[in-house]
């Protein structure tokens, strides 16, 4: 299941100019994956009705 959503990404990956080597596939892989996690943990938030993350981290904005 996920080997082949990973196989994905990288396919996308490799199109893209400025991904030439596997180390750049892990780091943009890991960059998606935490903004996969961060956007969940804002919707369970948002249903809970509690203030989002980043505006917790950055109340001034």
């Amino acid at each position: 299941m996920f080997e082949q959503a990973f196989r994905n990404i990288d396919d996308i990956l490799r199109k893209e100019a400025g991904c030439t080597t596997e180390l750049d596939y892990t780091e943009q892989t890991s960059w998606l994956l935490f903004l996969k996690y961060l956007d969940g943990f804002e919707e369970e938030r948002a249903m809970n009705k509690t203030a989002p993350f980043i505006v917790r981290l950055f109340p001034w904005k």
